[in-house]
Parts: structure tokens; C-alpha cells; sequence
């Protein structure tokens, strides 16, 4: 390894330890302000929490050198309203990027969908998936938020967030 090398390795390494750091301070500024909860409680919530799913195969990103190209069929852009729920991750400034699920097999647990209650589109992770009488149904919650939406139908579901861009 070149001298370098072991530099930008240092450098990136603290880098991230920074943004770590700043993440997690602006996360325990907002919580005291919009969500009420100890920063114990904040690491707990991520600790738990399940990442998405992963839609895209190696074979479907194409990199060069002026640009990438990601090859996902039926796909559109989505841009977010500024409420909080889902911060730090989606904000007025985010780009998402979703497609129309076919099924409910497409939804998995920690997934991010947008789906309609009230004549509103809401965006939410899934926490949780059962089953009653009347089907599946996926129970969401924003991150940030500190109660759940309740059951969501697959009928209500309008799009599933395969990426996110800043």
C-alpha cells in the first residue's frame, strides 16, 4: 500500500466518522424539537430497524466516465413534501426513485411505499406485514415518527422506493 493510499483511506475513515457524527447530533436536535425521545432511544429504533429491499443487479448499473446509467423498467422520479416523517433520510431535497409494485410479494419489511389514506400520499417504511380476515396488509411508520399508521391494504399502495438520491 502506497503512502497515498493509506492517506485517503485515513482521510475517508474520518470523513465518514464525521458524518456519522453530524448525522447523529442533527438527529437528537430535531428529536427534541419534533419528536420527543433520549438518544438512547434513537439507537434503539435504528438498531431495529430492517434495511429495504435490493432491486437492482450489478448488471442493471452501467458506469462511465461522464455518467451512470441505471437500466430499472416501468420507473419514475419522486420528489417528497417537507414533514419530518422520514427525516433524516427524505426531505424536500430528495430524489426517489419507484416503481408500481404487482404484487404484494414485492413488499418486504423495511421497503419505503408510498400509499393513500385520506386522500393524501404518504411515504413510509414498512415495519411490519400480517394477515387477517380481509388479507395481507402491511402496517408503515415514518422513521422519525413515534407511532405507526395502522393497516395499510395492497389496493392503497401506490409505489415502492427502490433508491434515493441527494
Amino acid at each position: 500500500m502506497t503512502k497515498n493510499s493509506k492517506k485517503i483511506i485515513i482521510f475517508s475513515s474520518i470523513f465518514l466518522l464525521g458524518i456519522l457524527f453530524a448525522s447523529l447530533v442533527n438527529s437528537h436536535y430535531y428529536s427534541k424539537f419534533e419528536n420527543p425521545m433520549s438518544l438512547n432511544s434513537l439507537f434503539l429504533d435504528f438498531s431495529s430497524a430492517k434495511t429495504p429491499s435490493n432491486f437492482l443487479n450489478k448488471e442493471d448499473i452501467e458506469l462511465y466516465d461522464d455518467k451512470i446509467i441505471i437500466n430499472i423498467k416501468n420507473a419514475s422520479i419522486s420528489k417528497y413534501a417537507s414533514t419530518g416523517s422520514m427525516e433524516p433520510l427524505l426531505d424536500e431535497n430528495s430524489n426517489g426513485i419507484r416503481i408500481i409494485p404487482e404484487s404484494e410479494q414485492d413488499i418486504s419489511i423495511g421497503d419505503i411505499i408510498t400509499f393513500e389514506k385520506n386522500k393524501d400520499l404518504i411515504v413510509h417504511r414498512v415495519i411490519d406485514i400480517g394477515s387477517d380476515e380481509k388479507g395481507t396488509y402491511f402496517i408503515t411508520k415514518g422513521d422519525n415518527n413515534s407511532s405507526s399508521d395502522g393497516k395499510i391494504r395492497f389496493e392503497n399502495i401506490r409505489y415502492l422506493t427502490i433508491g434515493i438520491l441527494w
